[in-house]
């Protein structure tokens, strides 16, 4: 730890030269990995196109069975999500620790009503028999083997995008933790800008999925 000119305390790591150095190495490294993290995505998104283009009709029977008022209500609270985090950041940047805090666990409110939402779908789901396995059956269609493709799929992504938000939950209650500790400053605020860059990563993510997955071809089934 260090101290500036005024005595304030500073989280700077021996193996950087300034604050300034320490910043831009954390957001490259940051940006690294969310380039990882898109590519493994669009690896699915990829094999989810593929699919989609050799039974359209099925994926959009399929498609017509989601509830889209939940999808809708998911894509809105994460959009205020990402609004709160931003207002995070920006106090954060003034030095306000009661703001940081205020926005932070507005986002993990809404982190955490958007998990709630997402199991709730995912149990409705179960009680439809829409999990691919033996007791699986959706209606409407005549082969159920691409059907269980597109609900593989639809759990695949939705439930590795729900991981991502569990870590992006787990990110925000550290933060508010150590904001209420008196962690960061208007000259140190790194950490907080950081898991910034993570969440709205996160919320495009979903941005992508809800059309795919909800609302594509689905007037066709």
């Amino acid at each position: 730890m260090a101290s500036d000119a005024h005595g304030e305390t500073l989280a700077l790591r021996e193996q950087f030269d300034s604050e300034e150095q320490q910043k831009d190495a954390s957001t490259l490294g940051m940006w690294i990995f969310l380039i990882t993290e898109i590519m493994f995505f669009g690896g699915m998104f990829l094999a989810y196109s593929v699919y989609r283009n050799f039974y359209p009709h099925v994926f959009a029977v399929a498609s017509s069975s989601m509830n889209a008022i939940i999808g809708a209500t998911n894509t809105g609270v994460l959009l205020c999500s990402s609004f709160t985090m931003v207002m995070a950041v920006r106090a954060a940047q003034l030095g306000q620790r009661k703001i940081i805090i205020l926005f932070l666990v507005l986002t993990l409110i809404l982190g955490i009503a958007f998990l709630g939402l997402k199991a709730y779908e995912w149990n409705v789901k179960f009680e439809e028999h829409h999990v691919p396995g033996p007791a699986f059956h959706l209606d409407g269609v005549d082969t159920q083997g691409p059907a269980q493709i597109f609900f593989s799929m639809y759990f695949a992504m939705t439930g590795l995008h729900a991981l991502h938000m569990v870590v992006g939950v787990g990110i925000l209650t550290w933060l508010i933790i150590a904001t209420y500790k008196g962690r960061f400053t208007a000259g140190y605020m790194t950490p907080v800008d950081i898991a910034g860059l993570y969440w709205h990563f996160v919320d495009i993510i979903w941005i992508f999925l809800f059309p795919l997955l909800y609302l594509i071809d689905r007037h066709l089934g």
